[in-house]
Order: structure tokens, then C-alpha cells, then sequence
């Protein structure tokens, strides 16, 4: 089904209106060969809050952004290669529901739909375009991923010393290893973490020890790949947005996903929305 549509109008035409609605902040989608399965709306866990984000699903690539207008404008674009993807079910927890977590290289994150079957939906829809890319390209699946931050709001005290309280002034920070969030000085080092970044990443001094445990470094090489913190560096929230309770977002925009996503009698291969009909 997605082969038929790969030199297709209507799938060139689709792509373009994705492009457009992006405007100038976003990034050219139309590549040969890449085709638009679906869209819709998930819920997802930022660093501060659970947050609405239009997401479009390509055969190739996951593209998501905040929505600005009406799901008709959105902004702060960001384009995941599926190659990289691995997907992990959650369990169901409070208020939060039929979510799961994105898993690449480089960035982690959980996203919750509307109901279960969205859920299994959405994660059909995806492992199918990842087992096809990674069966075309004979590429083997990606090994190392980044961890999913913890939320700010469930740490109100550094979770390595257990002692330092977080202020306006005493500001969260996030290792970039397990994913925690710590006090300053308790992350004032930085380790090189290939797959992340080719810079040194802040970790907590749990990781730094257990990193440097795992691989013994020479004095010079040492001191390339951590040090001590002195930069300020700027771990907030990637896209900011207006104020909104995290039951809020996910009532709002849960409901409207519902509209979006085929239920049953959709085929693992496309995925339907409002305005996308692959088939």
C-alpha cells in the first residue's frame, strides 16, 4: 500500500501541505521515496509538563511540533529518523494512559494517546515502517539509547544527594546518562557520550563513576572527555508553550485523536487521519 504512493500526486501533494504548515521554521519534506502514512495528535511528557504535539508519521521518519493555530500552524519542527527508533510500552499510571516511550540515541521521550487502541495503533503503524526500513537498508537496529528525563515535577529534591531542595535559584539539571534530575553539584561533570552528542554531556556523579569505572582513561584523553562545570548550561524545556495542567492537555487533545486514527479495520501499513487517507 505505502509502495504504491511513493511517486504519487496526491502523496507529493499531502507532504507539501505538511511543509507548508511549518512555514519557513521547518524543514523540506519531500524527499524521493518517502510517503506520508498519517498524523494526529499525542500527548507528550516534556521535561516541566505533559504537552499537545501534532505528530506525522512517514515511512522513513517521525516529524512532530507544537501546535500554534487550530492543527492548522505549527512550529519548533523535529524530524526523528526511524532507523533509530525503538518503541517500549508503559504501563497505565494515574492520569497518565496509554502511553509509550520513543527511544533514540539521542533523545527519549514518552507520548500517551487518547485511548488503548490509538496506543496499539500508532505503535503498529510505527514498527512496520521501522521493520521495513531496517529489511530494505539491511541496517541492523540501534543498540544505545538516550534515557527518558524524569520529569521536573516529580523531583522536588536532588534524587542523587537526596538533601540539596530545588529553588528558583537552585535549579534542576538532568544527567544526560540515567536521565535524573540533581543539583549542580552533584552534576559538575561531564562525560563524553558518543551516541548523544560529540561534546561532554552533564551526568550525575553516579553515572561519572560508573562510566569511568567501565573504561580507564589516560591523563591526557582525561581530560578531553569531562570536567567541571562551569558553563551554565542551558538544560530548559525545548518547546515552551502556554501554561497547561498536564490532565488538561491530555483531555483536550485526547479527544480529539479519536477522529483522527482508524480503529480495527485499519491496516497495519497506513494510517488514516482527518486529512490524510493513505489507501
Amino acid at each position: 500500500m505505502v509502495d504504491r504512493l511513493v511517486n504519487s500526486e496526491a502523496n507529493a501533494r499531502r507532504i507539501q501541505l505538511v511543509e507548508s504548515c511549518f512555514g519557513s521554521s521547518g524543514q523540506p519534506l519531500a524527499v524521493p521515496g518517502r510517503v506520508l502514512v498519517g498524523e494526529g495528535v499525542l500527548t507528550k511528557m516534556c521535561r516541566k509538563r505533559a504537552k499537545a504535539r501534532q505528530f506525522f508519521l512517514f515511512n522513513d521518519i517521525l516529524v512532530y511540533g507544537n501546535i500554534l493555530m487550530n492543527r492548522k500552524k505549527y512550529n519548533k519542527q523535529h524530524i526523528i529518523p526511524l532507523e533509530a527508533v525503538k518503541l517500549e510500552s508503559l504501563e497505565d499510571d494515574g492520569h497518565f494512559r496509554n502511553g509509550w516511550v520513543i527511544r533514540t540515541a539521542t533523545k527519549s521521550f514518552a507520548v500517551y494517546a487518547a485511548t488503548n487502541t490509538e496506543k496499539q495503533e500508532w505503535m503498529a503503524h510505527i514498527n512496520k515502517c521501522i521493520e521495513d526500513l531496517l529489511r530494505k537498508s539491511g541496517k541492523k537496529a540501534v543498540e544505545e539509547h538516550a534515557a527518558v528525563w524524569v520529569p521536573d515535577s516529580e523531583a522536588s529534591i536532588c534524587m542523587h544527594c537526596k538533601k540539596c531542595q530545588f529553588t528558583v535559584l537552585n535549579r534542576r539539571h538532568h544527567c544526560r546518562k540515567c536521565g535524573a534530575v540533581v543539583c549542580s553539584p552533584c552534576s559538575n561533570k561531564r562525560y563524553l557520550l558518543p551516541h548523544q552528542s560529540s561534546k561532554p554531556l552533564r551526568v550525575c556523579l553516579t553515572c561519572y563513576d560508573s562510566l569511568t569505572r567501565a573504561k580507564v582513561l589516560s591523563s591526557n584523553s582525561g581530560e578531553n572527555s569531562f570536567s567541571k562545570d562551569s558553563s551554565g548550561e542551558d538544560d530548559s524545556d525545548d518547546d515552551e508553550d502556554t501554561n497547561r495542567s498536564q490532565q488538561e492537555t491530555h483531555d483536550e487533545y485526547g479527544s480529539s485523536l479519536k477522529a483522527l486514527m482508524r480503529s480495527s479495520t485499519t491496516s497495519p501499513n497506513t494510517m488514516t487521519t482527518s486529512n490524510i487517507i493513505c489507501c
